[in-house]
Formats: structure tokens, sequence, C-alpha cells
């Protein structure tokens, strides 16, 4: 980087930046700032050969005032920062006929300050400071803003200087991407800038509206701009491929290039206004150069200092007026008029458009104009927009975007955006107006499923959801009543559906990539498509007939892709340009070049609406949804609803069938004909178990494959798991819907749990004699829960809903499933996998009889009202026959495979009440039914209150780590075993430890972080990992904490070192590095001052003892260990235990002695402080000083005091004067001595004092005193 310093006191923040090594692209320019002053006081100021600043409001004494002190010209940069409320006129002398002394405004990256370019000191004042990555600067005068650019945010702000408090506003932000360049028309009161990414050059009103974009072909990264209103000039740099300097007129007119020989990289740019010259830097040859504003007669020069000629303020006032761009054009001077980027489409007469969507904005093309405009709709929040569609009718425009997973539309100048779904989508894709029927339409490739709804978001529905891989590209043909999509999945292809989804069938799955793009021919009947893949444009009729290739040169990437009329136009990600063919003659052109993050794409005539249907007339009589499909029209009902009998009236069921058959959930309808409907399930592998609860309109599920168990609504909305933690194969799951608890019960684990239904207060209810368990039934009302175990003896259970009283009811019977209450008639209802029957018996067991025992295969069984209801796994059916005879069978549905669980949705099911039912029971935690009443239960491990009902949580406690988990365990307790904590993210746990006075545990993982989180998972934080340290190869092996200094000692296997962090995340340093050292396990006993920690050196393993600072180490076992892999310290036993894993054994060893200062205080006056030899230090309070026998602590005395032994001072007159004047009388012993020496000291002659005599320096040189 090379540079001009403006003075070595400016250190790095003050450079002129010429240009970087990487030709300059987000490099900052400094703007010179010259005084622009009004037309108003130009007139005052000339005759006073002044320098003006405009302000509001002056006074005729202001005006007046001619010179300035030296001292105020040293601190111009602060006048500007504090303009006064007036007209300024501030006369600058101008000695041997210099030129006054301009300020430079100039962004620093991280703030934009002034300075006084012609000071001594060259001291900068900072306007406005917290930037992220500040590029082009620039400044209107008469107002006092500053305008700038930051690459970072991608936006350009201001803030005005003579306000205080201003603050920092947003002027344009959106479809910005690197704003290099930037250029203030004070004049017409316009913002000029360029764009190195999206290369444009562009302009707005200096608020952002009535955006225009004055250039966006041929040009490769433009940088710097610079702007000479007075002859409607701009000129700007392109340090691309062919680097120049052109000129154009400030409305675009009669652009020309300037400069193109023997420049390279041309990033700064000015003009000298008063000598019309043209100044720019070349970071490649380290030169400024110079030349006429037509390129001609170019030198090389030196900086100068330019200033700006205002205009006159009569043409001021006729340009930037009213909602249209007001450019000035060269001369002779006029005004162009562009169009406002607010205005309607319709009343502009523009009518053919090309919608398009990038990432973080959307546009709107003209096809109608030569130049293509392209304005950018002014809508908030768009993250990464995927597809884009019109509906011509009501005038909106729709775009998915896949970050904030979401459809969302508005008008088309980006008024009234709405969003319309934003639940159950995961990665929206393709979207599709209906403008017919006014259903929307869209294909997501993370739920693999085709949807639709109304066009306000409405009537959901899925239309497709099975055999999808990576559904694309979504086109509907409304007059044919059909959609056509494309997969770009394992098995690419191209399908055809009618609109309601039925009747699918595929059109092309030979010879496919990733077939992006889609675009439908309603008059010709073709079907187009883009393949990013094969880089080809095919096409084919719309039966799928007559397949020929259309385009097949120069297609890297296409992604979005539409057609309007004779033209096919697309997207390109790697030319970063939009393109048309024509689909006849296959001639191609260049719609807009070098934009990049080019997505959807959708070419519209606004102004035309083609087609119609049946649907188009009062919905087509439907209440919800109408689909037109080729042999009728059909109406369709949302997620939830059901269809009459009329096929008009959707209406919600008041029964219908649930049931699971692997990765689906199913329903179907016991009072109409619509049958199994897909409940739009997100995230299911293999459903086992299934209820509900239907006060919330919930349904649970177990997952055996992901060892969860979730809800969601019945719509299939919000999705979440409830119990993900600690499950094996959860195959029975059973809702208490009077005390909102979840009970299942898990083969693999052989326990039954229960918990609330979010899953909160989790507590093992069963585990002790169970064998298999599989099946479970609740009897609410009356205190009971039910079960089937499938050991190796099978047996049916029942016990009071806290877990108490088990009693085998049934125990003569084989694998009983699926096992089920009538309530109404108080019997069990079963099947028996062994002898395919279904049977019954009462609520004891007894009374047991057969109910059908010709099955090939039953499964899965429910009642409700007189019916029992099955599946059959050999018939792939759901029968249903009388609960009593098992007569009268019918066959519900058919084709089902491997259907696990089936019930019956209806309130019926879930009536009654019990103590549960108001208020929890009052119980803090979980309310348990009983028979008779209920009992307060608490989550394992915690304790009950009798008195409170509340919980406590656990006071002793073990943790251990497995692979993936941590789990907690009370030692000496048998009636609570051991339990997984809830903990995020656990990979290959190496080791935990616990901080009990936050109540964090800690622990480090398999990818070298070090992580924490409270026990029930929440409070997650990460306190070291590798991608926050600056050494990155660090590799945590074992952690410590001390509790007294909050702070956590742990050893790194990578570079041999033990590291202090504290328990904020802060990292404090290394303690202990040794060249041979290799620590290992390691523990603190913070009570003692000490560290114990393994040293795994080539030759033989160590423990070895340190002070808390790493020092003071001591070897305390280098025999008799092979690889100790864990330490532990009891202070109450005074103990130090290790395991050997070779030696397959725990030993221990003595700690040091008792704390040295817990008898006698270590004999210290004051404070001890145990050392770590395990040697008592005396220490003082600030007021004390620690005395020459090490123990006592005194004040500190006056040379003319004398200390008692006691440690008081007194005056030496008041020593051996017959009156014990300190408190121990010790001024009045030893009075025959010398009674210049204290009490511990005696006097010798002077040069014959020991060597460890201490002088006091109020004694006479010819004596000195020494300790006695």
């Amino acid at each position: 980087m090379s540079s001009v310093t403006l003075g070595s006191r400016c250190g790095g923040d003050c450079k002129l930046i010429t240009g970087p090594g990487t030709r300059g692209r987000r490099e900052k320019e400094p703007a010179f700032v010259p005084h622009r002053p009004s037309s108003h006081t130009g007139r005052a100021c000339r005759e006073h050969q002044t320098t003006c600043f405009q302000a509001p409001g002056t006074t005729e004494a202001w005006r007046q005032r001619r010179t300035l002190p030296g001292s105020v010209l040293a601190r111009l940069a602060a006048v500007v920062l504090l303009l006064a409320r007036a007209f300024v006129c501030i006369a600058l002398a101008k000695p041997h006929g210099l030129t006054a002394s301009p300020l430079l405004l100039f962004a620093n990256r991280r703030d934009v300050r002034l300075v006084d370019a012609g000071g001594v000191k060259l001291e900068s004042t900072v306007v406005v400071s917290g930037l992220e990555d500040a590029a082009a600067v620039d400044f209107q005068f008469s107002k006092g803003a500053v305008y700038w650019t930051d690459v970072s945010e991608e936006a350009i702000k201001q803030i005005y200087l003579n306000q205080t408090g201003a603050a920092v506003q947003n002027v344009v932000i959106s479809g910005l991407v690197s704003p290099d360049g930037l250029a203030c028309d004070w004049v017409g009161k316009k913002l000029y800038w360029t764009d190195s990414e999206t290369n444009r050059i562009e302009v707005a009103n200096l608020n952002g509206t009535s955006r225009k974009v004055l250039f966006w072909q041929d040009l490769d990264q433009p940088r710097a701009i610079a702007l000479d209103p007075a002859h409607g000039y701009m000129y700007w740099t392109d340090w691309g491929e062919t680097p120049r300097i052109e000129r154009a007129g400030m409305d675009g007119s009669t652009r020309k290039i300037i400069v193109d020989s023997d420049i390279y990289w041309p990033n700064g740019l000015t003009i000298d206004l008063e000598e019309q010259k043209l100044y720019w830097a070349d970071a490649k040859l380290s030169f400024i150069h110079r030349a006429n504003l037509d390129g001609s007669f170019r030198t090389h020069s030196r900086m100068v200092f330019p200033h700006r000629r205002p205009l006159p303020c009569d043409l001021r006032s006729t340009v930037g007026v009213g909602s249209v761009i007001c450019s000035v054009h060269p001369r002779p001077q006029r005004l162009v008029q562009g169009l406002p980027e607010t205005a309607a489409y319709r009343d502009a007469g523009a009518e053919e458009v090309l919608l398009l969507a990038r990432r973080t904005d959307l546009r709107r093309i003209s096809l109608d104009t030569p130049d293509f405009t392209d304005i950018v709709l002014q809508v908030d929040d768009i993250r990464h927009a995927i597809a884009i569609d019109y509906d011509p009718l009501e005038g909106y425009v729709y775009w998915t975007d896949d970050e904030v997973r979401a459809i969302r539309r508005a008008y088309l100048d980006g008024s009234g955006a709405q969003t319309l779904v934003n639940t159950e989508i995961n990665d929206p894709d393709g979207i599709a107006v209906d403008w017919v029927a006014r259903n929307l339409y869209w294909t997501d490739t993370g739920t693999d499923r085709i949807e639709v709804t109304r066009l306000n978001g409405t009537s959901r529905k899925i239309l497709v959801s099975e055999d999808l891989d990576e559904p694309r590209a979504i086109v509907l043909h409304p007059v044919m009543g059909l959609m056509y999509w494309t997969d770009w999945g394992e098995n690419p292809k191209i399908e055809c559906a009618n609109l309601d989804g039925q009747e699918r069938h595929v059109l092309v799955n030979t010879s496919l990539g990733w077939p992006n793009g889609l675009a439908l021919d309603l008059q010709e009947g073709k079907l187009y498509w883009g393949d990013a893949k094969t880089d080809k444009i095919e096409v084919i009729n719309v039966d799928g007939t007559k397949r020929r290739t259309l385009l097949e040169d120069k297609l890297p990437h296409i992604f979005g892709f539409t057609l309007l009329g004779d033209f096919i136009y697309w997207t390109d990600w790697q030319r970063r340009s939009i393109e048309r063919v024509h689909k006849v003659k296959a001639t191609r052109d260049v719609i807009i070049d070098q934009l990049p993050d080019l997505m959807g794409l959708k070419a519209v005539n606004v102004a035309k609406v083609v087609g119609t249907n049946p649907c188009a007339d009062k919905n087509g009589g439907c209440s919800h949804l109408c689909f037109f499909t080729p042999r009728a029209t059909k109406c369709g009902c949302p997620i939830g609803l059901e269809l009459l009998s009329d096929t008009k009236t959707c209406i919600v069921p008041e029964a219908f069938l649930v049931f699971t058959s692997r990765a689906a959930i199913h329903r179907i309808s016991l009072e109409t004909n619509n049958n199994d409907v897909a409940i739009p399930l997100t995230g299911v592998k293999e459903a086992s178990a299934l209820d509900f609860d239907v006060s919330n309109n919930h349904i649970y599920w177990t997952d055996v494959s992901l060892k969860t168990i979730s809800r969601a609504f019945m719509n299939g909305s919000s999705v979440e798991h409830v119990i993900e933690f600690g499950l094996d194969y959860p195959e029975g799951m059973a809702v208490d819907w009077m005390g909102q608890n979840l009970y299942w019960a898990d083969t693999g684990t052989n326990r039954i749990e229960v918990a609330r239904l979010d899953g909160q207060f989790r507590q093992v209810l069963v585990w002790r004699d169970l064998d298999n368990p599989r099946s479970l039934a609740l009897d609410p009302t009356k205190g009971y829960v039910y079960w089937t175990e499938w050991g190796g003896k099978p047996r049916i259970v029942r016990a009071f809903m806290d877990g108490t009283n088990c009693m085998t009811l049934v125990d003569k019977v084989g694998r009983a499933n699926d096992l089920t209450i009538d309530y109404a008639d108080q019997r069990l209802y079963w099947t028996d996998l062994d002898t395919n029957m279904i049977e019954s018996s009462d609520m004891l067991g007894q009374e047991r009889v057969v109910i059908a025992d010709d099955l090939p295969h039953p499964f899965g069984l429910t009642q409700y009202s007189d019916y029992i209801y099955w599946t059959d796994w050999n018939l792939h059916s759901i029968e249903r026959a009388d609960k009593t005879s098992g007569r009268n069978r019918t066959l519900i549905q058919g084709h089902l495979d491997f259907v696990m669980d089936i019930l019956v949705f209806h309130s019926s099911r879930q009536d009654g009440l019990n103590d549960c039912t108001h208020n929890n029971g009052q119980c803090g935690q979980l309310c348990l039914a009983i028979p008779g009443g209920h009992r307060c239960g608490c989550a394992s491990h915690y304790t009950l209150d009798p008195s409170s009902r509340n919980c406590s949580p656990p006071t002793t406690f073990l943790l251990f780590s497995q692979k993936c988990a941590i789990s907690r365990m009370i030692p000496d307790d048998q009636h609570s075993p051991d339990l997984i904590l809830p903990l995020h993210g656990l990979r290959n746990v190496k080791a935990i430890d616990y901080d009990p006075l936050d109540k964090f545990i800690y622990w480090v993982d398999g990818r070298q972080n070090i992580k924490r989180a409270k026990d029930d998972g929440t409070q997650p934080f990460v306190l070291t990992s590798p991608s926050q340290s600056q050494n990155p190869d660090r590799q945590p092996h074992d952690l410590s904490i001390d509790i007294y200094s909050r702070t956590l000692f742990w050893t790194c296997e990578a570079t041999n070192t033990i590291n202090v962090h504290r328990l904020n995340g802060d990292a404090m340093g290394v303690v202990l590095r040794g060249d041979r050292d290799k620590p290992r396990a390691i523990v603190v006993n913070a009570e003692r001052g000490y560290l114990y920690f393994t040293n795994m050196q080539d030759r033989a393993a160590k423990i070895e003892r340190a002070a808390l600072d790493g020092t003071e180490r001591e070897v305390l076992f280098t025999t008799g260990l092979i690889r100790p892999v864990a330490l532990v310290v009891d202070n109450r036993l005074g103990k130090l235990f290790w395991v050997d894993a070779d030696l397959k054994r725990i030993e221990s060893c003595d700690l040091s002695a008792a704390h040295p200062c817990a008898r006698d205080n270590g004999g210290c006056s004051h404070i001890c402080i145990a050392k770590g030899d395990g040697t008592p230090r005396c220490s003082c309070p600030v007021h004390l000083v620690l005395l020459q026998n090490l123990l006592t602590c005194g004040a500190v005395c006056l040379p003319n005091q004398f200390r008692c032994a006691s440690g008081q001072c007194v005056l030496i007159k008041q020593q051996c004067d017959s009156f014990p004047d300190c408190i121990d009388g010790s001024d009045e012993l030893m009075c025959d001595a010398d009674p210049a020496c204290s009490l511990l000291e005696t006097r010798f002659p002077a040069g014959e004092a020991a060597t460890a005599t201490l002088a006091a320096p109020f004694l006479p040189d010819a004596c000195q005193c020494q300790m006695c």
C-alpha cells in the first residue's frame, strides 16, 4: 500500500490512500472539503476576500468579521463541527499570495475525520466513529451533511455536523454490494455512486429516493467518481481489465473515454474546478496525474488543494424538485427527467417487466426501454430471495426467502409487504401463481413437498409429498389445469400433475443434470427448461413429446428462467448476467452484465391477463380451495378440514383415525370420504407409538430411529421434540390429559417414565422388575397405568399412576400389543402377535374373551364408540368390527404398509375429571393421579417438600460422562436411578467438572471445545474453542475448577501446558510449561492452594504438585505408575486419589499436613496465608507493616518516635521517663542502655556494626544500632 502521510503525529489513521497492492478494491478514498459559500453570502464574502461558511440565521456583525487569529486557524476542523446558527464568513489572511488552507475530510475504515491540511500539527477531529468499513466520503456544505459509503454494511449513510446529538442515517441500503465511489452534487442535491461488484453507476436524491441506474453496461469495476456540476459532467475511474477514466453528462448522456493509456489502478479522482483540471492517483505507478478535463495535456503532478465553485442559487432552485430525478446535462444547461422509483408502471406506460430476485433485493427491469432500466423494490429484510412470480390482477410480487424461511409478497412499487407463510418451511424454492383460481404454489427442497395456499396465505394444503427428492422450479397452466415441476435430486426428472396434485406422471427423466429453470409457452404449448449441469436450454411439447435442444453454448450455470413473448430469459450465476434468446431464431443477447447474486426471474406483462377457467367465478363454488383439472373442477380442503358429501364445503371433522406408517403420520375420516391424508409433519423417521391431547389439539409420537418423543399441532405445524435425551427404543406412549403429563415405555432402557407434556420434570417411575415394556394405556379418572411386557414371561400389568403398587393382571398371554381402554364399558383390548388374536378383559384382567381369532397379522388397535379398529400387516389394511362380537367387519383403508399405531381422535376419548385437573393439584412439578386422589411428584433426583409441595434440587450427586452423554446419579439411593441430562451437542465427552456455586456443568468435547450449561441444558456457553483461539491446534484434555478464584484450569495435549481461563471465558494465560512436560489429568485443591496433575513424560509417568501459579513444583510419585488417567482430591479425608488405567486400580495418598494457619493462626498477629510449601506467611492490613520478626504487624513510626514491642509508636522523649507510655510497658525496659536505641537494638561504635545492622535514619552518624 502506497500512501501520502499527512504528518508524523497522525499515526495510522491519517493517510491519503493512493492505492493498495491488490488494486485497491476497498481502500478508502479521501475527499477534499473545499469551502462552498452559498449564493446568499457569496457577494459579501468576495468583497472582503473571506472564506464563507453557511449556516442558518446570521447577524450583520458576523458577516463583517474578516480575520482569524492563528490559533483559531489551527482549529478550523473544530469550527466546522460546531457551526454556529448563523452565516459565518471567516476571513483568512493570504500572505505572499498563498491560497486559503483547506479542510480535509477522509474516511479511515472505522471513522470519518476532518483535518486542517495546512495546519502545523495536523490533528484530526472525528466526525463519526464506530463504523464497519467506511470507503468513499463526500459532503454537502449548505446542510452540514457528510455522506459516506460502507462496503461491509453495503450502505450509503449520512450525518449532520451542525446538529447536536445527530444520529447516523441510512440513505441507500438496498441493492448495494461494494459501493466504492461517492460524489455529492451540491447543486442538484443528488448523490452519485459507483459499485464495483454490481458494476453500476447510480444516482438518487440526497435522501435516497428517486434512484436511477445511469450506467450498467461496459463497466468493469468502476471506482472513484467526481462531478463538475457547473458544466454538467461526471467523471469516473474503472480499474477492470481495461483500466480507464471516463466522462459523461450527469444525466448519463455523451459518455466518452478520456484516458485509457498508461493507466493501471486508478483509485482516487478529483477536479480542480477553478483551474478546470482533473487529478487522479494510480496505485500501481505510485504517481498523481493531472490532465485537462477532456484528458489532454496529461502530466505528473503533486497533490494540490482544489476548490469547488458553487453555481448560482437560481439554477439550484430549479433542480431536484418533485419526485423525479433532475440531472444536469452538459452545456448548454438543461434539465433531464428520469423515471421516479415510486411511479406506477402502468401510469408510466411500461407494460413488459422483468422481475428479478437477487439475494438481498428485488428488482424490476423495464423491457419497454432500450436501456433496460432496473429499479430496486423498497422492501426490507430480504435475506436470501430465491424464486419470484407475479399476480397481474392485484399487482402483487411473490417471492420465496430461503434464509428467513418464508413466502412473502409486496406490490410492484415495494409497498404493502406481507409475510404469507413462515411455518413448517425449510427451504422454499420454486413459486408459481395461479392467477385464475387465486392460489399460490411452491416447492420446498427441505421438506420435499409441493404445497398450495390461497394467494393471501390461507387454506394451506400439501399436494405432493412422496417420491420427491429435490423439487425445484414449478410452473402452472391454469387453462389446462396442469402443473409442471423439476426435481434435481439423485434421479433428475421433470414431472406433470393436475393442479390438485393428482394424476402425476414423469415427462422427462433422461439426460438431465440440474434442471433449475422451467418456463411454459401457453400459446404454443411448449415447455422449456434450463439445465445448470448439462449447460443446455431444451424444449418439449407440454405432453412430453418432441424434445430438442434450443441452446447449448456458454451457459455455465443457469438458475432463474422465464418466458415472455418470443424470448426466453435466464440468470447465470457464473457469468453474473441476465440474458435472453429468441425461442425460434435462437438469437441471443445480454440484458444486464456483471451483476452478482442473481437468483429467480419472472417476465410478465403487468397489464395483461391471459386465460380463465371455472375457478374464476366465485371460486368455483368451493368454500376454500378450487382446483381446475383437465377432467373437472374440484374443491380442496386445507390441513385439518374435510370435504362434505356436497364436494364443495370443508368442515372440521368430529372424529378421525390417526395412524403411524414409518416416516409419516396419516389421518382417515370416519365421517366423510376424504381418506388417508398425510399430516404435514417434518423430520419424522420411524414413528412408532402415537397419542393426542384434544384440549390443545396436539399430536404426540415416538420415533425409534431418532430416539425422540415429539409433538405438533394436528395441522402439522410447530413440530418440536419433547424428549430427546436418554431414550433408546420408546415403543409405548400415552397422554395423561387430566394431569397434563406424558407417560412412555422404553424397551431399550427397560423403564417407564413420566414428564410434563412439554418434557419438563422428567421422572423414572418404574425401572425394576421390567422385561421389555411395550404398550401403555392410562385411566386418569381411576388413577391407573396399564402396560404390556414382551420379555421372557409376557404379561399385562397395572400400577398406580405414580408407579407404585404394581400388579400383574394377565400372565397367560403372548406379545400383547396396542393396549386400549374402552372407558365407557371399562374393558381392556389388545392384539396378540403370537396368537394373531384380538382379546378383551375387564379392568382386572378377568372376564377375558376373544374378539377375533382368524386374522393374519393384527398389530395396531384402538376403540371408539361401538367399534374396534385394527391394522393388519399381512393384509396391509385398516379394518373395523363390532367391539363385543367382532362381527360386521368393514375395510376402512387398504394398501398400507407397516402401520405401527392407530387411534381415534375424538373428545370422548379424553373425558372426565380428577384431582390434577385443577391447578395441577397444587403441585410444584408433577401431579400424579392415584386411586382416590393424587400424589405430587418431582423430577428424578429432586426432593419433595411435603409442606409446600415444591421440589428441591439434589445437593449430593455423582456426574459421569459417556461418549455422547453426561449422566447424574445419587449415590447410595436405591430409589433413584441414573438419568441422562438434557445437554445438547455432546460428542466424545472427555472430561467434566461442576461449579457448585453457579450450578454449571463444564466439559471437554471431542471437537476441542470447553463448554458449560445448566443441568437442564439451559444457558449453554462455549468458554474456548479452536475457532476462538489464535492457536487452533489446542487440544483440551482435562479440566478442574477453582471455585474460590472463579477460574478454570485445563491441560492441553497439543501444547503440553496447563492453562487458566476465567469462568466468564476470558483467557488468563499459561501457568505451567516445560520442555519435557506432558500434563494430562488435573485437579485443583483450592482450599490448600495447590494443583495436582499427571505428567506423562516419555520414559515414566509422574504425579506432581504445584502452586496455583505453577511455581513450587514437586514430584509426588514416579514409581508404581503406568498410566494414571484421573485425579481427585478429598479434603475431608485429606487424600489424593488416582486411577491407573493399565494397572486397573484406584490408589491414594495422604495430602500434606494440616493447614499451616489452623494452629495459633500460624503465629501471625493479624493475617495468616498458607504458602505453597505448606508453611504460613504472615501479612498485615493496609495501615500496618510487618515487623522484622515477620510475625507481628505494627504502625509506621515517624523518625522522632519509638516503636513499642506491641507495634505502638510513642515519642522518643517518652522512653525511659519512668512512666510506661507503651501499652506493654516496653518503653521503660532496658533503660540502662542507650536511650537512642529501641528495645530490640543496642548501640555500637561507628563502623563496628555487624553486617546485619539496621541504621535508624535519625541517629547521629557516630553511632549505629544493631538488633540484639
